[in-house]
């Protein structure tokens, strides 16, 4: 079975809502490349689902969670755990957000697939 990624409802929202911000402020290109480099990142992380380094909390559901930069947008980072088909990605968010607060006001564990 080949390893694969499934964005969970809050990571497809942060998805669109930083493609919709590329491209208003820099350019449709930028935007697509956004895109095309975050489905890169998640493949890769999907095929090794250890890659990244652990997020700090002690907020005991956000146990497990990983985190990596997405490839060619360093400013931008990937909230993921891994599962037994790969990685479910958490958030996709931008580094200057309140990283913390929004991982805390997470609702894991309630999103439906």
């Amino acid at each position: 079975m080949t390893p694969s990624y499934r964005l969970l409802p809050s990571a497809a929202k942060d998805l669109d809502d930083q493609a919709g911000y590329l491209m208003q402020e820099a350019s449709l290109e930028t935007a697509l490349r956004f895109y095309d480099a975050t489905a890169s990142t998640f493949e890769m992380l999907a095929r090794e689902p250890g890659v990244g380094e652990r997020h700090q909390s002690s907020d005991l559901r956000l146990d497990g969670l990983r985190v990596r930069r997405v490839e060619r947008f360093p400013n931008h980072l990937i909230f993921d755990r891994p599962t037994d088909a790969g990685i479910d990605v958490a958030r996709v968010l931008h580094g200057a957000r309140d990283i913390g607060r929004m991982l805390e006001e997470e609702n894991f564990g309630q999103e439906q697939p």
